[in-house]
């Protein structure tokens, strides 16, 4: 990867800490005494890199190593402890994919919901609706409720608005497992055409390493929080299978 490109996400020393009580009470409780005990536990643990614009990049851990954590944080969902995380780029997130949607507007409605909370006009949203729609595949549903979807006609909605709103920097986790094969292979094929022809940085998480294999040459390793490797895909691969 050419050195001299644009740097669009770093992390610098990055850590997370959480407290952990025994149980729901105490953590109410806690609100008000100080003094309530907890255990810390370090999810990210000074945690540095830096991705440049058009880089793929897998992020590889076992459960628990702190991938879902840096995600969250990219994307601004939670925040550090300490350390700092720079963005600069529309970030689609495909974490949680029917996150956002209103039960009682329409698919169509809620199209345009999502727009605008990623920072969309109207008139954006207007030029994208239709591939949209076509993508997710769900027929005369796009006008109704969303509430009488199944989950999966969600989380095609959910995928088709993200992969369409021409993203810069896309992050995926585990989403590339949405539908039926026949779908499935189409996400797949949709990721990679906007890897390969619109300049898309991509972030990966998973634990296939056949398909992280086939979208990136770059591959980063946690384990309990710590990052033990970040370079070259196989080998990143070879760790993490170990």
């Amino acid at each position: 990867m050419d050195n001299n490109r644009e740097v669009v996400v770093e992390l610098k020393n990055v850590v997370k800490k959480y407290k952990l009580y025994k149980n729901d009470k105490k953590r109410f409780l806690s609100i008000f005494m100080k003094k309530i005990p907890y255990k810390e536990m370090r999810a990210v643990d000074d945690v540095s890199f830096q991705i440049r614009r058009g880089e793929a990049v897998a992020l590889f851990g076992r459960n628990g190593a702190g991938k879902s954590t840096i995600l969250k944080m990219i994307t601004g969902v939670t925040f550090p402890t300490s350390g700092e995380i720079f963005v600069n780029g529309r970030v689609s997130a495909l974490l949680e994919l029917t996150s956002g949607f209103d039960p009682e507007l329409t698919g169509r409605e809620n199209i345009y919901l999502k727009g605008q909370l990623i920072g969309l006009l109207d008139k954006e949203i207007a030029e994208i609706e239709n591939d949209i729609v076509e993508f997710a595949e769900i027929g005369e549903y796009i006008d109704q409720p969303i509430r009488a979807y199944s989950s999966g006609m969600k989380a095609r909605l959910g995928f088709a608005v993200n992969v369409n709103i021409h993203p810069e920097i896309l992050i995926v986790d585990e989403a590339l497992s949405v539908g039926d094969k026949a779908f499935r292979e189409k996400c797949l094929k949709k990721v990679r055409h906007i890897i390969e022809n619109d300049g898309v940085t991509l972030l990966f998480v998973t634990h296939s390493t056949g398909t992280a294999k086939e979208f990136c040459n770059r591959g980063i390793v946690m384990k309990k929080g710590k990052m033990t490797y970040d370079g070259d895909i196989d080998h990143a691969i070879e760790l993490y299978e170990k």
